[in-house]
């Protein structure tokens, strides 16, 4: 699929994050968010300087882009992304309600620069019980009267 300008325009931005990124210790990858030709949020990988894991730059630009709307839906949006999504923030691109994703480099080519997630990708088609993380459930009543509460909520708002 050919890419028109204006993605283009905001794939080189997510680009060119991710080199901005790098200069001050975080990671190869950048994103941003754009609503109707309007970049709402962009972000780099933190996750190293900001000892946190699940700051991905795609995570990253969500969080500031849902903040910026005051919404959790961003199904009007779009995300460029410096790299494929990996499994994490592609369930966020998701949960975002996220519907069009436009990435440059690809998840192998990462894993060439020693970012694999090809392992989690396998595990996921995995049942609980063969995964190489130890899942463990428990208290299966309490935690579903919970789930029970949150249906019988009157004024829910659904996502």
């Amino acid at each position: 699929m050919n890419l028109n300008s204006e993605d283009r325009r905001f794939l080189k931005l997510a680009i060119g994050t991710a080199g901005e990124n790098m200069k001050d210790g975080g990671g190869p990858f950048g994103a941003v968010v754009v609503s109707d030709g309007t970049v709402i949020a962009r972000a780099g990988n933190r996750v190293v300087p900001g000892h946190d894991p699940t700051a991905h730059a795609e995570v990253m630009a969500i969080r500031m882009a849902a903040e910026r709307l005051g919404t959790h839906d961003l199904g009007e949006c779009t995300i460029y992304a410096s790299c494929e999504p990996c499994p994490m923030c592609l369930g966020a691109i998701y949960w975002a309600g996220i519907r069009r994703i436009v990435y440059a480099s690809d998840r192998f080519r990462a894993a060439e620069a020693g970012f694999s997630d090809n392992h989690i990708y396998e595990e996921l088609g995995l049942d609980n019980s063969a995964r190489s993380v130890v899942m463990v459930r428990g208290l299966k009543e309490e935690g579903d009267s919970v789930l029970k509460q949150w249906e019988e909520l009157p004024d829910k708002t659904l996502y």
